[in-house]
């Protein structure tokens, strides 16, 4: 990865400090994403990691900028680093409301997350989910069943109540 993001990711910074320059470089330099996605499908885990968690805030300030790349998100909505389930899944629950089709191919891999083993992973996929069905009409009734389950296995409160909360906005509304 050449130039500026290169050298801040390799520099002193503390994660979060690389993470924040990095998001509003990109949401100045529309441009500069494309190198990010590149990183993200060729870089380390820990690259991948950073990638997934600088996507997460452009996505949620600019999402116009990360829309073109929705299916290399998907792609990696279940990597294998924990840090890359975290940061992808929250960036399509970021774009669900402006692109509330295009999200819907990410369903799968978001219920396949729903199972895993940790709770942060879970919720992030229990947010992206929620957020789709908010905005995806046509898909919301096969979502509300599944998420009238989920609730019902679901160990962790935080999860839970990510559904919840959602299916008590979506009641009131509908």
């Amino acid at each position: 990865m050449p130039g500026m993001l290169k050298e801040i990711l390799q520099s002193e910074r503390k994660p979060k400090e690389k993470v924040a320059l990095l998001a509003e470089k990109i949401k100045g330099d529309k441009k500069l994403v494309i190198k990010l996605v590149g990183l993200l499908k060729t870089g380390t885990d820990v690259e991948k990691g950073t990638c997934a968690e600088i996507m997460k805030f452009v996505s949620k300030d600019k999402p116009e900028i990360v829309v073109p790349y929705i299916d290399d998100l998907i792609e990696y909505i279940d990597y294998k680093i924990p840090r890359v389930k975290w940061g992808i899944p929250e960036s399509i629950g970021n774009l669900a409301q402006n692109y509330p089709e295009q999200v819907e191919k990410a369903i799968p891999k978001l219920l396949i997350n729903t199972k895993d083993k940790s709770t942060v992973v879970r919720w992030c996929a229990a947010f992206a989910l929620t957020e789709i069905t908010k905005y995806n009409l046509k898909l919301r009734k096969e979502l509300i069943s599944k998420f009238n389950d989920m609730v019902k296995t679901e160990q962790n409160n935080g999860v839970k109540n990510v559904y919840l909360k959602t299916l008590k906005i979506l009641e009131k509304k509908y």
